[in-house]
């Protein structure tokens, strides 16, 4: 199979390397494989090659995992977020244009400058869209804030307006309390299990909070076969048919299992 694109292609800036804490896949998967996975986000040539053997002709580049949106500084988020595009366009992008366009990294630590940023990213940079690694810490790391909040909305009126896609792209589940689930399994918490279970609480928040509603429009990117929403939204959705209304049943008037088919 030939012309095909790739929309979930991770890479990384030279400040990303220095800011971010690989320790938890460091001890999952080893300092050498660590190593090399921070070499790779930074060679384009590899992944050319790569992309030739594997007959992809195009590949959409995001930042990896968690990227802004785990710091908590929200002027240094802000300011992370426009030096990573930047850096992305500039060095990888426009030596191949053919090969490779990119989403945004924004901040949505603060959602006016995300929206702003977004904007930029789009009109003057030439992105497609934006790419969200799940929520966004806030206070310290057992605390984020998720894209149903009603501070996002900002941010969803500038997606809306751009009609562009916004990836909602994995992390591992907050810290804390809740994270007692993995005691015993922490290989777990990653891409192996947490990840997508993450994820997929995200989405459903999202759907159930009537984001869909109010801009019907949106274009929400899942990868991984949809973190396996695509077999248990019936399910949700005929659980939630039998609650009582006001059981944190959210806002939206569409069901969750009619919303992938859209």
């Amino acid at each position: 199979m030939r012309g095909k694109i790739a929309l979930e292609e991770h890479v990384s800036t030279p400040e990303n390397n220095r800011l971010w804490d690989s320790s938890g896949e460091a001890g999952r998967n080893g300092t050498e494989y660590m190593k090399d996975v921070e070499r790779r986000l930074l060679d384009r040539s590899i992944q050319l090659e790569e992309m030739a053997q594997r007959h992809i002709d195009h590949v959409i580049l995001s930042l990896t995992s968690p990227g802004a949106q785990s710091i908590l500084d929200k002027a240094k988020a802000v300011s992370f977020a426009r030096d990573t595009n930047d850096f992305i366009v500039e060095n990888y992008v426009k030596p191949n244009p053919d090969k490779f366009s990119a989403f945004a990294t924004l901040a949505l630590q603060n959602p006016e400058a995300a929206a702003e940023e977004l904007e930029r990213a789009v009109k003057k940079l030439g992105m497609k869209g934006a790419l969200i690694n799940g929520y966004t810490n806030v206070k310290d790391s057992e605390h984020g804030l998720y894209l149903d909040d009603e501070s996002m909305l900002v941010f969803w009126d500038k997606v809306n307006e751009l009609n562009v896609p916004v990836y909602l792209h994995p992390r591992e589940p907050l810290e804390g309390p809740a994270r007692g689930i993995y005691t015993g399994y922490e290989s777990l918490i990653g891409s192996a299990w947490g990840f997508a279970q993450e994820t997929a609480v995200h989405a459903i928040r999202l759907m159930m909070s009537g984001l869909f509603d109010r801009y019907p429009n949106l274009n929400l990117v899942l990868g991984h076969l949809g973190e396996g929403l695509v077999h248990m939204l019936p399910r949700t959705q005929h659980r939630l048919y039998r609650q009582r209304f006001g059981c944190g049943l959210g806002k939206a008037e569409k069901t969750v299992n009619a919303l992938p088919a859209e």
